[in-house]
């Protein structure tokens, strides 16, 4: 990886990135975390904006106390009604103004597309804090630098994915991802929240080892390294009916895992609702609190590579 080919940078897909860039901020996480002090260096003199026309606690405030992390100001809005697309401002003078004000911008958007398309007309680095069910890089970064942190490697390790499959856009970035280092997959959600055509095309172009299933067997967690536990997506519905009708389809909790590995790492992109139970919590296995730190680690290395500043 060549210092600086980050600077000035888009983060916008994981796809955009090529798996030496992706150890590269692996790297670098790790490196600031050894930096102490130092590290407040990082981003002295610069802003990031925080744009969110969608609701967000984790990835936003991880954006924001990454910045100060790294010695930066932020600022922004949480909710499109406390900005002027209130008011009828497009998308692109949005970002073009706030371009002005801010040295790199991390949004989110419930619009597929939305942080491309506002890449086009930002003056600043645009880093895609999710883009409706579509995308989400940097909670795809994070959780690749969890399973560095909590397993050692990638290549070998066999992950499990439970939910919603079909509006999961954390699962549809990460899987994607860990297809390109020879991950072995299972995928179980409800029948209707199976994983797109789009994910399943990649996955198969990339010779990804996957399988599928609606069921959670008994035995089905035995071999795997991983599972990442995501929330029937209540936003994502048309119909409430249906959403009440697939909401608990799983649950994990203590006597499931006894069927599980003992080094099972459990992990969840958060909020949860009751599809991890929290006698979970105080297990080894739950290292979805340790994700959300990872979370903030790698983020302070996206943004620190993107200002150039590492």
């Amino acid at each position: 990886m060549i210092m600086g080919s980050f600077t000035g940078r888009h983060i916008i897909d994981t796809a955009d990135l090529s798996n030496e860039e992706i150890l590269y901020l692996v790297d670098t996480a790790n490196a600031i975390q050894n930096m102490g002090e130092k590290a407040l260096d990082l981003a002295r003199g610069k802003t990031l904006a925080t744009l969110f026309w969608e609701p967000s606690t984790r990835t936003r405030l991880s954006f924001e106390a990454a910045m100060f992390n790294i010695g930066g100001q932020v600022l922004g809005f949480s909710e499109a009604q406390s900005s002027s697309v209130s008011k009828g401002e497009t998308l692109a003078d949005t970002i073009k103004t706030v371009s002005q004000y801010a040295d790199i911008i991390a949004m989110r958007h419930p619009m597929e597309g939305s942080a491309l398309a506002a890449s086009h007309f930002s003056d600043s680095p645009i880093i895609n804090g999710g883009d409706g069910a579509h995308l989400h890089p940097t909670q795809t970064m994070g959780d690749i630098y969890t399973l560095f942190k909590e397993k050692g490697r990638l290549e070998g390790l066999k992950v499990g994915f439970l939910g919603d499959m079909l509006f999961g856009r954390t699962i549809h970035t990460l899987a994607r991802v860990l297809a390109r280092f020879g991950v072995e997959m299972t995928f179980f959600s409800p029948e209707g929240l199976n994983i797109p055509s789009y994910v399943r095309a990649d996955l198969e172009e990339k010779n990804a080892t996957f399988s599928e299933f609606t069921d959670l067997e008994p035995t089905a967690l035995k071999d795997l390294d991983m599972l990442y536990v995501t929330r029937i997506q209540k936003e994502r519905f048309f119909s409430e009916e249906e959403y009440l009708r697939k909401k608990n389809s799983y649950v994990i909790n203590r006597k499931i895992l006894e069927n599980a590995k003992n080094d099972l790492l459990v992990l969840h992109p958060l909020p949860r609702n009751e599809e991890i139970s929290t006698d979970v919590d105080a297990l080894p296995n739950a290292g979805y609190f340790r994700q959300a730190k990872y979370g903030l680690q790698m983020r302070m290395a996206i943004i620190a590579s993107c200002l150039g500043r590492i």
